[in-house]
């Protein structure tokens, strides 16, 4: 029976495709267009259109569906996963027999045996291993790591020592003054030595820590700090750990502008102060004034009835020294210097380089403890396994105890000058500091960012809705075509350099010169790199990617590198003293910037009365003058200006003294002058100003000293 109505359903279908496929061939075949059948034929055709449209069908399709509800895949549940996971971790957290976690495992990753301690290696098999487990995942880092770095913590200076373990201990002075006022000078002379000759200049560029044995046996430890006044950071670091400042004052210049800032230091961190007035061996020395000069300035010297020690000496002569040591001894004795040479390590970094031979070395100054070989530091997010030590010599020292300035050896990387060493107790611990430390600063870099953002969308929001509001205004535009974007070319020069430098502190001296720029909407002046130690094959690449200038202060090019330069045309350029180095980007600056003309003024004419005279049959008007300032000459430029108004620029026709044609007229003499305009009239009080066109630089040099010049100064030229 079913066999019957499977046999009979297939007949109708062919049945009824079969005429479908005869009326479409009446429909189209032109010999039944005037036929009756083809009407029948093209009704049949729309019928079976009408019931078999996908209309229809989509119509039944979804009646049966509402009466089928649909299934929703189920999710798996969210676990974590980490890197080095073992498998009995997952086993834990999936709760699944271990069997089943290895046996899914095998199937992932068919190359490696895997037992219960082994550690999935690839995080993607792990997480394919979750997967066919029925699993989501989120990978986050270790949980015992993440309560480990919660454990790390900062350390500080240990608590102020019991006085019963304290020593004497030798005082650490620190000589300041103005440059060339004498204070490596006065060293040399106090240890027998010869720095100033070597230093190029003549000007101390870094801070130098020295431990000098006087005559009489005493040691002193002494801090040379620059005069100059770009490394103002680094005066101030000598003025934070010191003991004794010893101001040197030249009897010829008197006080100068950094005396009066070394004063205001020794202020601010309230350490005593000796004056040294120097080079009194001079011819125009005055002492006196000198004292008198310091007095307005809050120092009261003992020979004007203060309390401050002066002393006069001749550093190059030697003169007196023996009574500045006895000063700083019986000031040394006044303030009762003590510390404990006990216990874990507490310093500060002076200066730090690269050495080409010993690597990262730091000077610093012990300021409590006793520093050995072996020993832990930290600095900031720096530390080091102490292996050298050596003094200012580059002698090896043992060990180093109180006031010592000694250079360490063993960073791993160069640590901030100015920052403190304290020594812990191993090396986990120092990297506990370090990464807390680390972590302290990224979460306030974090919190700076997050501000900026915050800025930059307020920002964009209040330019959006001043667009949206002008676009309301205006009214929509139709445009034919979309609005093309139009690049603005940036034509602003740029000059761009990479600095090199022996010592940290000349890093950082020479970068705060260059933050006083505020020229940039002339000329861009982009620090692309700077750091510490010759130049290296990756700043000649980063050069020639920026078109960078390399500036390498106190360090020597490889003759590698000095080729590599030449090959790639490259700039390198060799600078000993820092107002050179700062000499030559302004010059830089000046070719970068375009040329603009300029007026220079000759001389200058007020009109005392107008003349009418007639030449060649017709009235023209002559300026009766004088000069009250410079010449004024027949083949220059002329301003008439009346109320401020410029109202002639040109040329003369006549210059007259008197009743004779002249080529100039000196200040204080009257004149005749004619215009190169017949229609221009005169008024008493008028000014006749003559002036030389002349092209010059947008920007020139300062005028000042070049060793007093502390910043870059490019002063715009008016007319």
């Amino acid at each position: 029976m079913n066999t019957t109505k499977m046999f009979t359903t297939l007949i109708k279908t062919c049945s009824k495709f079969s005429a479908l496929k005869y009326c479409n061939n009446i429909v189209t075949q032109k010999r039944y267009q005037k036929h009756n059948i083809r009407n029948l034929a093209v009704i049949y055709v729309r019928y079976d259109y009408l019931h078999t449209t996908p209309i229809n069908l989509v119509k039944k399709r979804t009646k049966i569906e509402e009466k089928i509800p649909k299934q929703t895949k189920k999710k798996g549940p969210v676990i974590n996963l980490w890197q080095y996971m073992e498998v009995i971790e997952l086993a834990n957290i999936t709760q699944r027999d271990i069997n089943d976690i290895l046996t899914v495992t095998s199937i992932v990753d068919n190359k490696k045996t895997y037992s219960i301690e082994t550690k999935f290696d690839d995080i993607k098999i792990l997480c394919n291993v979750v997967q066919m487990l029925g699993f989501r995942y989120n990978i986050i880092s270790r949980p015992d790591k993440v309560e480990k770095d919660e454990e790390d913590h900062d350390i500080t200076k240990r608590p102020p020592a019991d006085e019963s373990i304290l020593i004497n201990r030798r005082p650490v002075v620190t000589i300041m003054g103005h440059v060339d006022h004498g204070k490596t000078t006065l060293l040399d002379a106090l240890r027998n030595t010869s720095v100033v000759d070597t230093e190029f200049g003549g000007i101390t560029q870094h801070i130098g820590a020295f431990n000098v044995e006087l005559i009489t046996g005493e040691k002193i430890t002494f801090l040379d700090t620059p005069g100059h006044a770009a490394f103002t950071s680094m005066r101030e670091r000598g003025a934070r750990v010191t003991d004794i400042i010893v101001l040197v004052v030249a009897a010829d210049d008197g006080v100068m502008e950094q005396t009066i800032q070394s004063i205001n230091m020794a202020k601010s961190t309230n350490v005593p102060i000796i004056v040294a007035i120097n080079k009194i061996d001079k011819h125009n020395a005055d002492i006196i004034r000198t004292q008198k000069m310091l007095q307005l300035e809050g120092i009261n010297v003992e020979q004007l009835g203060g309390e401050v020690q002066c002393v006069n000496i001749s550093a190059l002569k030697k003169t007196n020294l023996n009574a500045l040591i006895e000063a700083i001894a019986l000031q040394a004795e006044i303030v009762g210097l003590k510390g404990d040479p006990t216990g874990l390590v507490e310093g500060v970094v002076i200066e730090c380089r690269n050495d080409k031979t010993r690597g990262k070395l730091s000077t610093a100054l012990i300021q409590r403890g006793t520093l050995k070989k072996s020993a832990i530091l930290v600095s900031g997010t720096s530390w080091a396994k102490v292996r050298s030590m050596f003094d200012h010599a580059g002698k090896p020292v043992i060990q180093a105890s109180l006031s010592d300035a000694i250079q360490i050896m063993g960073w791993r990387e160069l640590p901030n000058v100015g920052d403190e060493i304290l020594e812990v107790k191993s090396e986990q611990e120092a990297h506990m500091v370090i990464r807390y430390r680390q972590k302290q600063i990224n979460d306030i870099k974090a919190e700076e960012h997050k501000e900026g953002a915050e800025k930059k969308l307020q920002q964009h929001l209040i330019e959006y809705k001043e667009k949206l509001h002008k676009k309301r205004i205006l009214g929509r535009r139709r445009i034919s075509e979309p609005k093309k974007k139009e690049s603005i070319p940036d034509l602003t020069p740029a000059f761009n350099i990479i600095i090199k430098t022996d010592v940290a502190g000349s890093v950082e001296a020479i970068l705060d010169v260059i933050g006083t720029y505020t020229e940039d909407e002339k000329c861009r002046l982009n620090v692309v790199h700077y750091g510490v130690g010759p130049v290296a094959e990756s700043d000649v690449e980063l050069a020639a990617t920026f078109d960078a200038v390399i500036y390498q202060f106190n360090v020597n090019v490889p003759s590698e590198i000095q080729k590599m330069a030449k090959i790639k045309d490259i700039t390198i350029r060799s600078c000993n003293v820092i107002y050179k180095l700062i000499d030559d980007i302004k010059n830089e600056i000046n070719m970068k910037l375009p040329f603009e003309d300029r007026e220079e003024i000759i001389g200058q004419a007020e009109v005392l009365k107008q003349f009418d005279v007639t030449v060649e049959k017709k009235r023209v008007s002559i300026a009766g003058c004088q000069c009250v300032e410079g010449i004024l000459k027949r083949n220059g430029i002329y301003h008439l200006i009346r109320n401020e108004n410029v109202i002639y620029t040109g040329k003369l026709l006549s210059l007259r003294h008197l009743k004779n044609e002249v080529d100039s007229i000196k200040n204080g003499t009257e004149c005749g002058i004619r215009l190169d305009n017949n229609s221009i009239t005169f008024q008493p009080g008028d000014k006749i100003i003559c002036f030389k066109p002349k092209i010059n630089e947008q920007f020139h040099l300062n005028n000042r000293t070049r060793k007093e010049s502390n910043c870059i100064q490019l002063k715009r030229v008016y007319s």
